[in-house]
């Protein structure tokens, strides 16, 4: 035997992988209670649900990747065993692009899906920023008319008011690419050669609600450092634009707004009057591209035009979906309309500011995705909602608890050599307490049964366990209720009420607050008559 010392093994250490999430059980709870109305707004729509793999070639994702000549900037990628490049998706918009293309023959266009996933980015994660995340897409592909676009815009005002979100605690805010591109090319900016440019341009613009007009100009220049001054903090490239090109882009954002917020309101106070309707969208036209001084913007405007009698006669208001000539998206593969639903509600942010809460979803067309890989023209048009920061915008409004409805009845363990006959009441509880219908669907909300899995010597312990995890009820039968036939149900929730009141141990054993000794028979109709009582007492609370 060696007289050296064994070292001890190292201790593997539990850590998160950085912009990873874990989720709770409180989380997953509130993310399906949101996405199951989110769903019904989608299939009321006409919408059916699709879904693709976490996995997409490289190329499949093209362009549109941060990077083209580094495959793992911006995504996370691999290697197959074919040398082929592998991708986590990146959005959930590529793939339906993939998808569509691999099975066009079998698609009935228009198609109109939608599909929720993980996503990934490879991205530096910061608060609030993950490197995984879930969206919400729906997507109309084969549709060339910009109805389909406004049709997008209204189904998101519906979605936002059946969470629960009220009339001005958000808006959908619409503006076209169109009309972007139109002004990119105005100030030189026009061109393959100035792609790079351009999308940081438009980033920078995407960010006028978060920085304000100073902060965009810094963006559209030569940077901006995120600390609070130069010098401080990250750095962030400008896209480099020179005073004159700089004035000309925000003279024309400023315009552009004071023309949305002027004109396309006045068109929809007249849409009784033709030639006043007529009048008002002509001088938003003329206002718009009188102070760019170009009218390649003029297919945009007349787009957005369209979408906005859409919305005047499909009865959705400026306090529902607005022109806003702000709105960009980031991503470069939108060709018309795009928009944004933004939440107008004040949050504290974790610098401790007072802020709007913000954009939670958003989307545009995007004409060229599918063409692609189809070598012919596939219109599409589509958004996607940020379940995550979507699902914290309703727990702020307090629309989303997360929580479940009941912890489990629990049945306890007194006699470990018994354990099959507390094994066989827990399952009569769970098939009686959840009906299933015809089809194999439940009939009503879940009622959980758990049997006791931890020691049972310490019955104390048991009863603690089912306190921590919130259980209504408890289901206890020890060697003499066995002999003579019964079993206790105690109702937790009325037995910590009476608890409460008395304060001597002694007196607190005698009553044996909440407990009903029944017969083994009397086991579901008495668990059932006590979870409602409970229920009636608390909507009487």
């Amino acid at each position: 035997m060696s007289d050296k010392k064994q070292k001890k093994p190292q201790k593997l250490k539990a850590r998160l992988a950085r912009g990873f999430p874990d989720r709770s059980s409180a989380d997953i709870r509130a993310t399906d209670e949101m996405m199951a109305k989110i769903r019904l707004v989608y299939e009321r729509f006409g919408f059916e649900p699709v879904e693709t793999p976490f996995v997409e070639y490289t190329d499949a994702l093209g362009k549109f990747l941060p990077d083209q000549d580094r495959p793992n900037e911006g995504v996370f990628s691999f290697q197959d065993d074919d040398d082929q490049w592998l991708s986590l998706r990146y959005d959930l918009t590529a793939p339906l692009a993939r998808h569509v293309a691999e099975n066009f023959n079998d698609i009935q266009l228009p198609y109109r899906t939608y599909r929720a996933g993980w996503v990934f980015r490879n991205e530096k994660p910061g608060p609030g920023r993950f490197r995984q995340f879930m969206q919400f897409d729906a997507d109309i592909v084969g549709a060339p008319g910009v109805q389909a676009d406004a049709e997008m815009c209204m189904m998101m005002a519906d979605t936002m008011e059946a969470l629960g979100i009220p009339r001005g605690d958000y808006v959908i805010r619409v503006n076209n690419r169109k009309v972007l591109d139109g002004v990119m090319e105005a100030i030189g900016l026009g061109g393959d050669e100035n792609a790079a440019r351009r999308l940081t341009v438009l980033r920078a613009i995407d960010k006028l609600d978060k920085f304000g007009i100073e902060g965009v100009k810094l963006l559209l220049g030569k940077g901006r450092w995120d600390g609070s001054k130069e010098g401080e903090g990250d750095f962030t490239p400008g896209a480099g634009l020179d005073e004159a090109q700089l004035e000309r882009l925000v003279t024309f954002i400023g315009a552009a707004g004071q023309v949305a917020d002027a004109y396309y309101p006045l068109a929809l106070e007249t849409k009784d009057d033709e030639e006043a309707r007529e009048r008002a969208y002509s001088r938003a036209r003329q206002a718009m591209i009188m102070h760019e001084g170009d009218d390649v913007i003029e297919p945009g405007l007349l787009e957005l035009e369209t979408m906005h009698r859409i919305f005047a006669v499909s009865g959705y208001g400026a306090d529902r979906i607005k022109i806003d000539p702000s709105v960009v998206r980031g991503l470069e593969y939108y060709t018309g309309p795009v928009f944004e639903a933004e939440l107008l509600f004040d949050v504290t942010n974790e610098k401790g500011q007072t802020v709007q809460f913000g954009s939670v979803g958003g989307g545009g067309r995007y004409d060229g995705l599918v063409s692609r890989f189809m070598g012919q023209p596939v219109p599409a048009t589509g958004f996607s909602i940020g379940v995550s920061r979507l699902m914290t915008a309703l727990k702020n409004l307090g629309k989303l608890s997360g929580e479940a409805a009941s912890g489990p009845i629990l049945v306890t363990i007194m006699d470990r050599d018994r354990v099959g006959d507390y094994a066989s009441m827990a399952q009569e509880l769970r098939t009686a307490l959840n009906p299933l219908g015809g089809d194999g669907q439940p009939l009503g909300p879940t009622v959980p049964v758990e049997l006791f899995q931890g020691n049972p010597k310490d019955f104390p312990k048991q009863l603690r366990y089912a306190d921590r995890r919130g259980s209504p009820i408890a289901i206890i039968q020890g060697g003499n209720e066995k002999a003579e036939g019964k079993l206790i149900v105690k109702d937790l929730i009325e037995g910590k009420r009476i608890a409460e009141t008395i304060t001597d141990n002694a007196e607190w054993r005698e009553a044996k607050a909440g407990e009903h000794l029944v017969d083994e028979a009397d086991l579901v109709i008495t668990v059932k008559r006590v979870l409602a009582e409970q229920a009636s007492d608390a909507q009487e609370i």
